[in-house]
């Protein structure tokens, strides 16, 4: 498989299916492992971060679950393809920078991600979409055993799993969950609930995880802590969690269409009329735009543009997809020309 090959393909995370997907966009597991006798990468030389590299690059080779899959080193690719890999959520924006001796590993289905020598030596993910936290734990967990076949973890019957960072250390897991909550923010009570996330010892970030602002209504929210806690417990800690968010969310819809369709009627549908029409419009105002068509989706206010769509436009309005899709670099202006003009013949297509 080749980078390109992903233009043509559907993110799991934007297949808008599964359990609650009118509200939940994804879960994701990601465990943090690392090798045996080997710093982390932070502390380790140029010498042993390529023994790493090689490593895991023989191990994953021999693995069933990761035949249809490549890896990518990142010192091979240019910059509008290593962004590329970061909008599909396939690695960390932290990752794309001091590419020397990384790498990242992509099933065909974009089902599995391992990135090497980030933080950890390995940063394993499953993506799912919709709410299915269990079963991407169920499905990981197959997958890490047989790289522990294979590979010498760091690890200590009184720790876990050792990590670079303290708080991933015990089972390396942290389990994530992507949200969509425009009723939330429109009612403002989302202040409300990020204070509560917070007191329960979760973290709130944006679309593309740390170091990243919430934006277009979307919140990816995920357990701080490692240590001291059992996979079964940290999933279920996420998952009552989100089920109560999901409810919220529900009834602030409710809310919205009883007291306020009118009002909410026409933001999507003026959000959807700027899409169709607008010549020149930015990232950020699309995905705030798209946010609110995806909510016209979910409430049956818009009945000729499918869920798959809207999230497609997600993506592929980012600013690496538009470069990948013209086969070259874009200044800014461009970037917001071409974007334009791809959204009004996906979304008029879809009328037609």
């Amino acid at each position: 498989m080749k980078i390109n090959d992903l233009l043509n393909h559907t993110s799991e995370w934007l297949k808008g299916t599964g359990p609650n997907s009118d509200i939940v966009i994804s879960s994701r597991i990601r465990l943090a492992r690392n090798l045996n006798k080997y710093p982390f990468p932070h502390w380790a030389s140029k010498e042993q971060l390529e023994e790493v590299l090689a490593k895991v690059s023989d191990a994953v080779s021999r693995i069933n679950m990761l035949k249809n899959s490549t890896i990518f080193k990142l010192a091979e690719l240019d910059t509008v393809d290593k962004q590329f890999l970061v909008e599909r959520h396939l690695m960390s924006i932290e990752h794309s920078q001091k590419t020397e001796y990384k790498a990242v590993l992509v099933d065909d289905e974009e089902v599995i991600a391992i990135m090497v020598n980030e933080e950890d030596h390995l940063r394993i993910q499953l993506m799912q979409s919709g709410f299915n936290l269990f079963e991407a734990k169920n499905i990981i967990n197959r997958l890490d055993d047989s790289l522990s076949g294979l590979l010498d973890y760091a690890y200590l019957d009184d720790f876990g799993y050792l990590t670079a960072c303290p708080t991933n250390t015990g089972t390396g897991m942290r389990g994530s969950v992507m949200l969509h909550l425009p009723a939330l923010v429109m009612s403002r009570q989302i202040e409300r609930v990020l204070a509560a996330i917070a007191k329960l010892s979760f973290t709130t970030r944006g679309l593309y995880g740390e170091g990243t602002q919430a934006s277009g209504n979307f919140f990816q929210i995920s357990n701080q802590v490692s240590l001291g806690h059992g996979e079964d417990e940290i999933i279920e800690n996420i998952n009552g969690l989100i089920r109560q968010i999901i409810e919220q969310e529900t009834q602030a819809r409710q809310i919205l269409l009883s007291k306020n369709r009118e009002v909410l009627e026409d933001r999507v549908n003026r959000s959807l009329g700027i899409l169709k029409s607008a010549r020149i419009i930015t990232s950020q105002e699309t995905i705030e735009l798209l946010s609110m068509v995806r909510l016209g989706c979910d409430l049956g206010m818009i009945r000729d543009i499918d869920r798959r769509t809207v999230n497609e436009l997600f993506i592929i309005t980012q600013p690496a997809h538009l470069q990948k899709l013209e086969n070259k670099k874009l200044s800014s202006d461009e970037r917001d020309l071409k974007r334009a003009q791809l959204i009004r013949k996906k979304l008029n297509l879809m009328n037609a």
